[in-house]
């Protein structure tokens, strides 16, 4: 298969700081879309990954999966998008597409196991795939998206990993007008836990440790604001909350959450991967039928309904633009929750550098 050679931004391994690399992307076969970058938002599991946190990081690692550009060649059979289309990518690039899961457009259950945008398995060159830290990527065009004409493409595209892992849980427990819904935390996610709430008709509260993400959150669409270290503000919404959205992304005590939902409602959990700590009690679970569930992105199809949706409503990110070349110090930054609320990538950077 032919190659061409592009330019990225990745690491060696654990220990290192990220720098520009040369990477091998394909040529386009039939039904593939090769998208030239212009933006890509900055997630938490890239760094992550970067640093194999998580364990399995293949190197050189280049991460990335909320990817917006524009479409430069189309293969013979492609059908979606057409040269000069502006295009996405989120977390998948490809999954089996023949199991339960994916005939059923949950790509991201994929029984057999999904592709992921980066440190996934490359079924074309072999290796591992690498993300949206570079100049152009060539995706299956199943796997890319439309991005509506109306939306600020910088903007839209933490959308692709950020907007769906809080859209899918939102459209999975049927959240509509008169739904109460919360959200743990005020980061990437959870602002636009925020704003997806609010377009869709809910009634929105933040739960926060301390009062100073009150404005913000109210200047997002909230409601109210509770302060879940205050023990009154807290008997205040006992047994009010439909849906909670929890996407702290590290181990905390969930149970005063729990206690804050009504009979059969559902704290999901988005943004913490590990054993929960200290344990949960099940007493109010069991005398209101209340549930704990986990939820990550959503599948192909979803993610379009997504991404329509904000275009019907204007809902975007709120980012800080970086240079490709800062992508170090935003991680530092990041770890600090030193933005406001996701980094985005001007990838003009790496292509001039």
């Amino acid at each position: 298969m032919s190659t061409s050679n592009v330019r990225a931004f990745g690491t060696e391994s654990k220990n290192d700081d990220l720098k520009q690399i040369s990477i091998e992307r394909r040529e386009v076969t039939a039904n593939d879309i090769e998208i030239d970058i212009l933006y890509c938002g900055v997630c938490h599991s890239d760094l992550h990954t970067a640093r194999n946190d998580w364990g399995g990081t293949v190197y050189p690692a280049v991460p990335g999966h909320e990817i917006v550009g524009k479409v430069t060649k189309v293969g013979s059979g492609v059908t979606k998008l057409k040269v000069g289309d502006y295009a996405a990518v989120g977390c998948l690039v490809d999954s089996c597409r023949t199991c339960a899961s994916c005939e059923e457009h949950l790509e991201q259950y994929c029984l057999n196991g999904f592709v992921g945008t980066y440190n996934g398995k490359d079924k074309h060159l072999g290796g591992q795939t690498f993300g949206g830290y570079s100049e152009k990527v060539v995706v299956d065009e199943h796997f890319v998206l439309k991005v509506p004409a109306n939306l600020n493409l910088a903007a839209a595209a933490p959308l692709l990993c950020a907007g769906i892992t809080t859209w899918s849980p939102l459209k999975h427990w049927k959240v509509g007008k008169g739904s109460k819904v919360a959200v743990v935390g005020l980061g990437g996610l959870g602002h636009m836990a925020i704003k997806l709430a609010k377009g869709l008709g809910a009634e929105v509260t933040l739960f926060s440790r301390t009062e100073s993400k009150t404005k913000d959150a109210l200047d997002l669409g909230a409601d109210a604001v509770v302060i879940s270290t205050e023990a009154l503000d807290m008997d205040t919404v006992k047994g009010k909350f439909d849906l909670i959205i929890d996407t702290v992304p590290y181990v905390h005590d969930i149970n005063p959450y729990v206690t804050t939902l009504n009979v059969s409602g559902t704290l999901v959990l988005v943004g913490y991967l590990g054993p929960l700590e200290p344990m949960v009690n099940t007493v109010p679970m069991i005398l209101g039928r209340k549930k704990i569930a986990g939820s990550v992105i959503g599948g192909i199809a979803e993610t379009q309904e997504m991404l329509d949706f904000c275009g019907e409503h204007n809902i975007v990110s709120e980012i800080e633009i970086i240079n490709m070349q800062d992508i170090n110090a935003a991680y530092e930054r990041m770890l600090k929750s030193d933005v406001r609320y996701r980094f985005v990538i001007d990838m003009a950077s790496l292509k001039n550098n």
